[in-house]
């Protein structure tokens, strides 16, 4: 294996997982994903030597958010609506093994709730969460994968955080018309 190669697997493709999250996320498909992360893996190790100190997660999450617009504008350019995946139309499902079937139901239940009511979001308040909350980076890293200034990033989230507390609090008690 070159030195290349190795520096390319020890930096950055640790990061997949990661890449892959947000770029489910960013394009609600997982196929799309799949597309994103493989383009944007590509583009990464092509351009390895301009990484220079940086954060690779933080690197490789804007070679991803990049890939997805341009796969975004493509697909609006050619004006196709994708057809949902069959799989997706439940999302994903986290079953532990230890809860019993009542336990593991409703944890299903709220992911499905949490899932549905972030896709609801508007896109750059359901971003910005999905980097702080899942992918677990501060606001510089943020402001960073986005191209945003960092009070932006704190803006977006603190809007994106009031407004999905709210969705979960009307959820909860019974009153979709106040969500839209």
């Amino acid at each position: 294996m070159d030195d290349r190669r190795g520096r390319f697997e020890a930096q950055v493709l640790l990061h997949l997982d990661a890449a892959y999250r947000y770029a489910r996320w960013l394009s609600r498909s997982a196929n799309d994903a799949d597309d994103v992360v493989q383009e944007a893996t590509l583009r990464a190790y092509r351009s390895f030597e301009d990484l220079r100190g940086a954060d690779a997660k933080a690197w490789l999450l804007t070679i991803v958010r990049n890939c997805h617009l341009t796969a975004l504008k493509q697909r609006q350019r050619r004006n196709l609506v994708p057809l949902p995946d069959e799989h997706d139309e439940g999302g994903v499902e986290l079953v532990a093994g230890t809860p019993g079937p009542e336990a593991a139901a409703m944890d299903r239940d709220e992911q499905r709730t949490l899932e549905r009511l972030m896709s609801t979001l508007p896109q750059e308040h359901r971003e910005v969460l999905v980097l702080r909350e899942i992918e677990d980076m501060d606001y510089r890293e943020i402001a960073t994968v986005t191209s945003l200034p960092i009070g932006t990033v704190m803006s977006r989230l603190a809007r994106a955080r009031a407004s999905l507390r709210r969705r979960w609090l009307q959820e909860a008690a019974g009153d979709t018309d106040g969500m839209r």
